[in-house]
């Protein structure tokens, strides 16, 4: 694999997301929701379909909660956090693993959160427990690269999928530590055949989504945000205590539909409070109160998983189609 840059649309996107924030923001957001509704009530419906509920696509694990970068739009930020510090017990860690082991899970798993991963000692230790007990999954780490360096990552590629390094800054430069890894990776191929490395070249101030109110430099507004959103029935959101947040958005950690301390892994993903926040946006946000104001989508790895199923559905929908008529 390789590694390689991705600075959105260059410098005319880079401009634009520092001299017209807002409305950066908001005309890709509408872009995306017109883009991604139609599919996203397809894959609702198949999930609410089912007997018990679909695997997650992506489980987030953060095993910390703590980052060390000063992102403009999040909460977790080092200047704006306000949650009490969670340190995940290893007993509990390796229970969880072992459970999507298990449960033969496939599907994509990081080690992240609302936080920097890297903060967390044990995060290699960790990793390399997930790739010997989830062999199948495609395991990445997202870092903001402010402490990454070559020999770490050359510790943690033989664990991960994928590396994705977000080069929050000012001037669309890359970080000095994180110029070092580029040109060593691009100078040792070899190394670095089993993964794929991908720098983000991120603005550091940059307007994104008001994550239910509690980004600190774009707060939801009254406007009721009708588009359902699919992270309910994507996304295992699991943070350092064990509980089942609904989502990134909950930067404060303030929901709660499962307890893994208290309940198995399966039984909190089926929980009846999970199931109502599914039912209560199946047809939009407005039907639930903590996402009605919410104008977050993602536009990552969750589009193309859920596209990856339709598909997969769509065949297999063909080829009985065809048996029977035969």
């Amino acid at each position: 694999m390789s590694i390689r840059i991705h600075n959105f649309m260059g410098r005319f996107g880079w401009n634009m997301r520092k001299y017209f924030p807002v409305f950066s923001s908001n005309s890709y957001l509408k872009l995306q929701f017109l883009m991604r509704n139609r599919t996203q009530k397809a894959y609702i419906e198949y999930f609410m379909s089912q007997k018990e509920a679909p695997q997650p696509l992506v489980v987030n694990l953060e095993t910390i909660n703590r980052c060390n970068s000063t992102c403009e739009f999040c909460t977790a930020n080092k200047n704006a956090e306000k949650r009490p510090y969670k340190r995940m017990e290893e007993s509990l860690y390796y229970s969880i693993i072992d459970q999507l082991a298990d449960w033969n899970f496939k599907g994509h798993l990081t080690l992240y959160g609302n936080n920097e991963p890297l903060l967390d000692t044990r995060i290699v230790e960790f990793h390399k427990y997930a790739r010997e007990k989830l062999p199948e999954a495609f395991i990445f780490m997202s870092t903001n690269g402010l402490i990454l360096s070559v020999d770490k990552v050359k510790e943690i590629k033989p664990y991960v999928n994928q590396l994705i390094i977000n080069n929050y800054c000012l001037d669309m430069k890359l970080h000095p530590n994180v110029q070092e890894i580029y040109e060593y990776v691009k100078a040792h191929p070899q190394e670095f055949e089993d993964v794929e490395i991908l720098i983000q070249m991120r603005y550091l101030k940059e307007v994104l989504t008001n994550r239910a109110g509690s980004a600190p430099n774009k707060q939801a507004t009254q406007k009721v945000i009708k588009e359902t959103c699919l992270m309910p029935y994507t996304d295992l959101w699991i943070v350092p205590d064990g509980k089942l947040g609904i989502c990134c958005c909950d930067n404060l950690e303030v929901t709660n539909l499962a307890d893994l301390t208290k309940v198995s892994l399966k039984e909190g993903w089926n929980s009846e409070p999970y199931k109502k926040l599914r039912e209560s946006i199946r047809n939009g946000r407005q039907g639930h109160g903590f996402c009605k104001h919410c104008d977050f989508i993602d536009a990552g790895v969750r589009m193309d998983a859920v596209e990856d199923v339709l598909k997969h559905r769509a065949a297999n929908h063909g080829a009985r189609q065809s048996l029977f008529k035969h």
